[in-house]
């Protein structure tokens, strides 16, 4: 009979906490399965989730996009269950489900009342080792997902400009193409290679569930264990390389789109998550863009004139990732203005630590964007498979936060040093449509 045996546990994100249980991790030896456990008697509610280790990064040219398109078919028919019958018992019970993909995961995720519990270890066993896959639904769905595309990216100036920085900045990680896919390659997916997808990638041995909420451990892991106990393993492919070469000249991209006035993103390649300067970069990024008083906003927005928005974003990557600077322009002003101003910016932070009110001011806002995450059985339960995916221990959590309140301005600045170079920057500029006659 399968049995789940437990492996280690420890506090959520490394904090002792009055009245809360610790995470226990435990794991299924006939096939792999990962469980995640922690207990949060608060409300009678349950965050139930399962964490894949597969993205887009998994895929391969051809088949770009397959791993957001199984986010669709996984709602589909089972061996059990008629197509839209897992969300018709889910919502009948009260609960919500849903799903999301990205580089280095996808998960799909239910909240339910406590008592629904049954229900949701059957349902998401079920899908794991039961799916079924026909040329109907694979056509159906992957129409579904061209749309997607059309709105978010061949409609929209802003997805349009993402996905080309990512496919200028990486030369040879898989992170270059878009999690969403090329048209070409949504549109090419076989029934076959959905099969091919889904015997690799959605086995237990390559996923995590994980439960938070109102439980009693005993029964939970007896449901688990009757459920997944005969599903099987799998061999799994071995990993891409997702170290990018250093950059060593800046690259450039143009595009033409209706827009009042230039956008511009520039990016730089970034640490992955679990490097020692991902959370020196973190907090750089608050000193720059983090809200209406971080630099680049008083210097662009305010001082400058020059800009209505800027924004930045920063990947937490298994890889080397992307640090992205956002900036929408005024009318009758340029991308050149805005790169001069950010680089005059950048070459202030490599020059000169930030102050101990700006490292003050990032620490406390990483610190309080850490526990609004963890407010909830649903937050706990997604930041607890995001570590436990992308670093393969959620205990690392605790090691990030740490290093979130004893990193010191030497350490920002050595960081943009080392990432933020010029010769290493990706500019992608959407330019006003020239209208008949060349005038723009």
């Amino acid at each position: 009979m399968a049995k789940l045996e437990l492996v280690d546990e420890a506090p959520l994100a490394g904090v002792e906490r009055r009245g809360q249980a610790r995470v226990r991790r435990f794991r299924m030896r006939q096939n792999g399965l990962t469980v995640l456990m922690l207990r949060d008697t608060v409300a009678p509610v349950l965050a139930y989730q399962t964490w894949f280790r597969v993205g887009s990064r998994h895929e391969r040219p051809g088949i770009t996009g397959i791993a957001h398109l199984f986010e669709h078919l996984m709602f589909n028919q089972t061996e059990h269950l008629a197509a839209g019958e897992l969300d018709r018992l889910i919502e009948s019970a009260g609960g919500d489900t849903n799903a999301a993909t990205w580089t280095d995961w996808t998960y799909y995720r239910d909240s339910v009342p406590a008592a629904e519990l049954p229900l949701v270890v059957r349902l998401e066993a079920d899908r794991m080792g039961h799916l079924t896959l026909t040329d109907r639904q694979v056509e159906s769905e992957r129409e579904v997902v061209a749309n997607e595309r059309r709105f978010r990216v061949d409609d929209d100036v802003l997805g349009t400009l993402d996905e080309r920085s990512y496919a200028l900045a990486f030369a040879r990680s898989p992170y270059r193409w878009p999690t969403i896919g090329w048209m070409r390659d949504i549109m090419a997916i076989t029934t076959e290679d959905a099969r091919a997808f889904y015997r690799t990638f959605y086995a237990p041995n390559n996923a995590t569930v994980i439960l938070v909420g109102d439980f009693r451990e005993r029964d939970a892991l007896a449901l688990i264990a009757e459920r997944y106990g005969d599903l099987g393993a799998a061999e799994l492919p071995r990993e891409p390389t997702l170290r990018e070469p250093r950059q060593t000249a800046p690259r450039r991209a143009r595009i033409r789109r209706e827009v009042p006035a230039d956008r511009v993103v520039m990016a730089w390649h970034a640490p992955a998550l679990g490097h020692r300067e991902h959370v020196p970069m973190q907090l750089c990024d608050d000193v720059l863009a983090g809200g209406p008083s971080s630099r680049l906003h008083r210097r662009l927005v305010v001082k400058d004139a020059i800009a209505t928005d800027v924004g930045a974003s920063l990947t937490p990557f298994a890889g080397t990732g992307l640090y992205q600077i956002h900036v929408t322009l005024e009318r009758g002003h340029s991308a050149a203005e805005a790169e001069r101003a950010v680089e005059d910016e950048l070459e202030r932070m490599a020059r000169e630590p930030i102050t101990p009110a700006e490292l003050g001011k990032a620490r406390a806002r990483a610190e309080t964007q850490l526990w609004s995450s963890l407010s909830t059985a649903d937050g706990k339960a997604e930041v607890l498979g995001m570590y436990e995916t992308v670093l393969g221990d959620f205990r690392a959590l605790a090691g990030l936060r740490q290093a979130t309140l004893t990193t010191g301005a030497r350490a920002v600045q050595a960081a943009v040093r080392r990432w933020l170079r010029p010769e290493a920057r990706n500019v992608v500029v959407a330019s006003p449509a020239r209208r008949v006659g060349g005038r723009s």
